[in-house]
Formats: structure tokens, C-alpha cells, sequence
């Protein structure tokens, strides 16, 4: 099964969700989850001033011409991301160009980015080209390691395929060009793989073919200086400054997260799962969502009391505070014994939490 949530970017509380079978493509179930979540949004306001201003965020996996149409006929606004081989053009600006401007707001200070209006899907659309020296050094890591395992395969490779013509390998079936190369494609699967090693396996002795294959670090340079650490933002948000529609669009991690805590086993609702029918999927899900929404107005609450920390800080802490049931001695006549409930020690962070959630002392009383 799947499990598709709408979330507020700021506060994560869950706006609408819907579980679907797990064998839909996310490419062909987002068009029929933006159709819902708007159908949901009109029932609710229907076209009156209260109606929210909702920007739908979402990632490249998601794109298609047929997506876009969706979006700009049920007039929605959108922050996205192209994937820069459909923009080969601004994907091979180089890093250097002078059209790029430093960003200036808080946790924007190594990136760059320029502006830039462009048909896409059938529509001139806003681009915002961006640069993260962070993504930079993340891509180059991730670029390097692919090399270091792509070049050790084929190192394998070729070792065995000299072994067998020198005679060290006897046994077995020789492989074929064909098969060589199936095997050279899988092996550099990986993005930019086939441009950074090139190879070629020798026909000269089609039953002993060999491999031949380099590092071209022209190639490796030329992606440094356009690709690596580049992304295209694509948005409707006209009047915002390119700021704010970067950072709406890496607001992204907060659903990210609503889904690790939901799957996470020590604090998350999701799991364990122990139900089969589609009736009682439906009812955990429902649960599981309204958990997400408490633990979602709990962490709102307190950060707006000014107590900045993670939702698993908040629910770390909150996990500590035992409560202890004290028996006492049944008097002499009594039906029960008098119980009093108390909480165990707690620090002043876990005061002014219980404090801001109204967990009272007060409210603890005698029991019996």
C-alpha cells in the first residue's frame, strides 16, 4: 500500500491524506491526488475569502506535461524542479558566469542563483537556476564514489577476461561482445557514468574478446563547472523574490520528516501494521494521521511559546516524564485502598513543556 499526506510546510500538521495500492506509479497517482486534495480544499472553503493561499510544493519525479496542464487549469500554485537534462541549455552554464547573484537570506549564504523565463510543458514559465556549494561537494563525493566502483568493476572484468585468453581460465563459457557490454552498460548505470569512461571491447578474437576502458577527465571537469551543485526551480510565484521561492521549495524536508518519525519504530505510528483488510487499513491509517496531527499541534504549541527543538527532542522529553501511582494502606471499613498519582522528577525543560501543554499539578489529584 501507499500512503499519500498533504502537510503545512511550517507547522506539519497533516492537511489531507489517502492510502492507495502500493502498484500505482507516484507519476500516475500524484495528477489523481492533486484532483482529490482540490476537490477537498473547494468542499471545505468553496470560493470564498477564507479560501487559503496554498502553494503546492513537490519534486521532479512527479513531472510531466499532463501534470503541469493539471496544475494550471485548476489554478494552482506551484514550486517544482526540472531535471536539467530537459534543460541542457541552462544546465551547461558554467558556475563561474556572471549572471549569478549571491543569495542574502539566513541559510542561503552558499548559494547563488539568476532568473530566467522559459517555455516549459507547453507554457513560458518562471526558472530560478540555482547553485549550492553544499550540493556541490555532496554531488562531487557521490560522482567520485561512483567512478572508484564503476572502475573496479570493470577492472574485475577485464582481469578475467585476460586470464581467460592467457589460458588461466579454462573452465566455464567464454563471454561474448554482446554480453561484455551488457555488462559495461550495468556497471555504469550511474549518472554520467558513459561520458566519464568510455570503453571499448577488442574484436579482433570474437572468442576471446577483451576490454579496453579510460577515465576522460575533460568530461569530469566540464560537469564540475556546469551540472554538479545546480538545480532549476520551476514556479508560478511570479512575485516572489528568488529567496523565498528556494526556500519554499527545500521546505520539502518537513514532509520528509512527518514520514521518517511516521516509519520510525521507536516514536512513529505507522508500524507495526497488523491488519490485511482494506476496511481496517483504512481505520490504522486514519489513527496513524490523527497522531501526526496531535504530535503536529503539541510541537506548534510549543514552539510558538518560544522552545525551539526537533518533534524528537519534544517527544524524547515528554517520553522521561513517568507517571507513579502511590498505594496506600485500605483503611478499616474502605472498599479501596487510596491511591495518589505524582510525576517523577523532571528538568526545566520538561517544567515549561508541561506547563505550555497544560499538564497541571493541580490536575493530579487523589484517587479512591
Amino acid at each position: 500500500m501507499s500512503y499519500a499526506l498533504f502537510c503545512h510546510a511550517d507547522s506539519q500538521v497533516p492537511l489531507y491524506y489517502e492510502v492507495y495500492d502500493g502498484n500505482r506509479h507516484d507519476t500516475k497517482q500524484f495528477p489523481v491526488m492533486i484532483e482529490h486534495f482540490h476537490d477537498f480544499l473547494s468542499h471545505t472553503f468553496g470560493d470564498t475569502p477564507q479560501s487559503p493561499q496554498l502553494t503546492l510544493i513537490f519534486d521532479k519525479g512527479n513531472n510531466s506535461k499532463e501534470n503541469f496542464n493539471l496544475i494550471d487549469s485548476l489554478k494552482l500554485h506551484y514550486v517544482g524542479s526540472i531535471k536539467l537534462s530537459e534543460v541542457k541549455d541552462l544546465a551547461n552554464i558554467s558556475n563561474q558566469d556572471s549572471r549569478w547573484i549571491p543569495c542574502q537570506t539566513l541559510g542561503l549564504e552558499k548559494t547563488k542563483c539568476f532568473r530566467i523565463t522559459q517555455k516549459i510543458y507547453g507554457k513560458q514559465r518562471t526558472l530560478i537556476v540555482t547553485y549550492n556549494a553544499n550540493l556541490f561537494q555532496t554531488q562531487c563525493l557521490t560522482l567520485h564514489n561512483d567512478i572508484t566502483k564503476a572502475m573496479t568493476e570493470l577492472g574485475t572484468l577485464r582481469q578475467k577476461l585476460q586470464d581467460r585468453a592467457q589460458g588461466l581460465i579454462k573452465g566455464g563459457k567464454c563471454s561474448t561482445v554482446t554480453s561484455i557490454n551488457k555488462q559495461c552498460q550495468a556497471m555504469l548505470s550511474r549518472p554520467y557514468m558513459k561520458r566519464i569512461i568510455p570503453y571499448t571491447v577488442n574484436r579482433d578474437d570474437p572468442d576471446m574478446p577483451q576490454l579496453e576502458y579510460d577515465i576522460d577527465h575533460d568530461v569530469i571537469k566540464q560537469l564540475s563547472d556546469t551540472y554538479v551543485g545546480k538545480n532549476i526551480i520551476v514556479t508560478d510565484r511570479d512575485k516572489w523574490d528568488n529567496d523565498q521561492i528556494i526556500l519554499a521549495y527545500r521546505s520539502q524536508f518537513h514532509i520528509e520528516n512527518v514520514f521518517k518519525e511516521m516509519k520510525d519504530r521507536d516514536i512513529g505510528s505507522w508500524w507495526p501494521l497488523y491488519h490485511w483488510t482494506d476496511q481496517k487499513i483504512n481505520v490504522h491509517s486514519f489513527y496513524c494521521t490523527i497522531a501526526v496531527l496531535l504530535r503536529a499541534l503539541a510541537h506548534r504549541r510549543v514552539k510558538e511559546a518560544g522552545i525551539d527543538i526537533s518533534m524528537k527532542r519534544l517527544l524524547a522529553e515528554l517520553d522521561e516524564i513517568q507517571e507513579v501511582i502511590v498505594l496506600y494502606p485500605k483503611k478499616r471499613g474502605a472498599k479501596t485502598a487510596p491511591q495518589h498519582t505524582v510525576l517523577s522528577k523532571t528538568s526545566e525543560l520538561q517544567q515549561a513543556l508541561l506547563s505550555i501543554l497544560h499538564v497541571k499539578p493541580e490536575e493530579i489529584v487523589l484517587l479512591g
